[in-house]
């Protein structure tokens, strides 16, 4: 195999757009899996990916075909397409020299894929537009094409289109992505340098690097090195997923692949690190990407204290498949030991949620998710909170300041009413339309990144039928007027229930989570109120009435006197448990808390 003929290329595309069903077709025309073999989305491999049709993780296959009396080595990486797994994508193109850019038929450009033709282009990568489903009763294959060159700026003479489902026009595609995606760099005399941009942990081979090797030559019993931790190995095993894994004795620059050196200690491998020989280590580590920042932080906790450890060991190897994931420790007065976990959005959260539930079969409490607040203070310093339990006192703060987002919003006309109604209601700030045909059109407003972490995206496809589409990036701080809420339950503060809230629309979120609460708690056999505070101000308040036992069952008549001692024998007895009594907050009061506040 001639290193020329290598061709490293990823697909991307907004969610739903036919990616991994594009990739099945190559798989199976380039002769990568039998017939029988073949499964609907083959490189989704989580059992979450293919219940929920998304993809989560990115994947790597290399592929062999021969074209024109050349054998060609084709490196595909199957790419996520919600926003939350955004980060997967920029990981998968600094690996890449192209990109195959999917665009639905039916559904024409949406927010994602502008947001990831965006990514391609920071990259420098040479991009092949693509429009799938073109066997589609409603494919509006004109409509596309206009909108492809009239918003993205492509040639129609650049533009492919083909049938992930039926194979139509998918071996032109191959062809394509030959022709005009540029073969990577070879340098094959200079000392090893390789871009890890994924790893996984084996039971049984430790962790696994996927590495793309730019300059040099990486050979089994190598004695590698990793220039952010120096921690160093011999390499035990290399190969290519095919997507079988299928060893090899050594990989060449240009070449995409994975390496195993018995690595059990998991700190010692960085996505994004550089790997490089311990004998001829080079001083230059590879520009890889930026470091993801977390949009949202939520506390997780176990519903049972003794499996901390086994949580912490869950969150370690879920860390290394998932380098967006930021975690440290917690404690909480109700709820013991856990972890302050940071992620890239709501979905995010509930897959990593629901990994450790069915992967490390582990049952978990998740707190109201928090986003990061600069509070400014008196005496001129500026703390980071994500937590609103590391709020300073009111006294101690100046003013505090709450990340906004700027939003891509790609909708049908008819539906441009609701979402500025919505937008509104979520203390948005008014930017632009756009109209990208006559009849959809890109809404720009500025929103505090804590209004979209709740329910928004929920709200936005029921107020849309699920025809809109969202992409956000953060556009910086704004002074806001925000307050910190506690909930008490029977006069104690639950330090887990606590919020940030802006103070207008502080009774109102106050009133929903006691009312929720009220639904969700058990009853006791004394009355629990339930309080929503700000400082020594309760905003809100119901109560769960107790349990009663029916004192005055065995007085058939008699003087009233007899009832009133009874009862009052009943209700002093009552206040003693008042004074003593815990109140248990079930795991379901904290989930209601996240659900869409109606």
């Amino acid at each position: 195999m001639k290193q020329q003929n290598i061709r490293n290329f990823s697909i991307i595309a907004h969610i739903d757009h036919g990616k991994s069903t594009l990739a099945d077709r190559i798989l199976e025309i380039t002769g990568a899996i039998d017939k029988r073999e073949m499964v609907n989305q083959v490189l989704d491999s989580m059992d979450l990916e293919r219940e929920r049709g998304i993809t989560i993780k990115l994947n790597a296959v290399a592929l062999n075909y021969h074209y024109q009396g050349e054998d060609y080595l084709l490196n595909l990486i199957d790419t996520p397409g919600h926003i939350d797994f955004s980060y997967e994508v920029s990981r998968s193109l600094a690996a890449c020299e192209g990109a195959i850019l999917v665009v639905d038929a039916a559904q024409g450009i949406e927010a994602q894929t502008i947001a990831n033709l965006y990514l391609a282009m920071e990259s420098n990568l040479k991009v092949i537009p693509v429009i799938n489903k073109i066997d589609l009763p409603n494919a509006c294959i004109p409509k596309v094409k206009e909108e492809l060159k009239k918003v993205l700026g492509f040639k129609e003479e650049e533009i492919h289109l083909c049938s992930g489902k039926t194979g139509e026009g998918v071996k032109e595609l191959i062809e394509a992505v030959i022709e005009t995606i540029p073969a990577p760099k070879i340098a094959n005399s200079l000392p090893l340098k390789a871009l890890i941009f994924d790893s996984y942990f084996d039971p049984y081979k430790g962790v696994v690097g996927l590495i793309k090797v730019e300059e040099g030559e990486l050979r089994k019993k190598d004695e590698v090195l990793f220039l952010a931790t120096q921690a160093s190995y011999e390499v035990t095993e290399l190969g290519v997923h095919t997507p079988k894994e299928l060893p090899k004795e050594k990989l060449v620059s240009g070449e995409v692949g994975y390496f195993c050196a018995s690595i059990k200690d998991i700190s010692a491998v960085h996505v994004g690190d550089t790997l490089t020989l311990k004998k001829e280590a080079t001083d230059t580590p590879i520009h890889g990407y930026k470091e993801v920042k977390p949009m949202v932080y939520s506390g997780i906790f176990p519903v049972e204290m003794n499996k901390y450890e086994a949580l912490k060991e869950a969150f370690e190897k879920l860390k290394l498949n998932d380098a967006a994931l930021k975690i440290e420790p917690e404690t909480s007065d109700a709820l013991g030991f856990g972890f302050r976990v940071g992620f890239l959005g709501l979905l995010h959260m509930d897959i990593i949620t629901t990994r450790l539930e069915r992967e490390f079969s582990l049952s978990v409490i998740v707190t109201s998710p928090s986003v990061i607040y600069k509070v400014h203070l008196t005496n001129g310093t500026i703390e980071e909170i994500d937590s609103p339990n590391k709020m300073p006192d009111a006294a101690k703060i100046s003013y505090i300041e709450e990340p906004y987002i700027y939003t891509n919003i790609i909708t049908p006309s008819e539906y441009i009413g609701p979402i500025m109604e919505l937008c509104q209601n979520k203390r948005g700030i008014y930017k632009s339309l756009e109209y990208i045909d006559e009849k959809r059109c890109n809404i720009h407003y500025e929103i505090p990144l804590s209004e979209i972490v709740y329910d928004f995206f929920d709200k936005l496809k029921s107020y849309t039928k699920g025809y809109a589409s969202l992409d956000y990036e953060l556009c910086g701080y704004r002074e806001s007027n925000l307050v910190k809420m506690n909930i008490l339950l029977n006069g104690v503060i639950v330090d887990a229930l606590s919020i940030i809230v802006h103070k207008d629309f502080a009774y109102t979120r106050g009133k929903n989570i006691v009312e929720k609460l009220k639904n969700e708690i058990p009853r006791q056999l004394f009355q629990i109120p339930i309080q929503a505070q700000i400082g020594s101000k309760v905003i809100a308040r119901e109560n769960i009435s107790a349990m009663r036992k029916n004192v005055l069952a065995k007085c058939y008549g008699g003087d009233v006197t007899r009832k009133r001692k009874l009862l009052e024998k009943q209700k002093q007895g009552k206040k003693k448990m008042k004074m003593i009594g815990n109140v248990e907050v079930p795991k379901e009061a904290f989930l209601s808390i996240l659900s869409s506040e109606e």
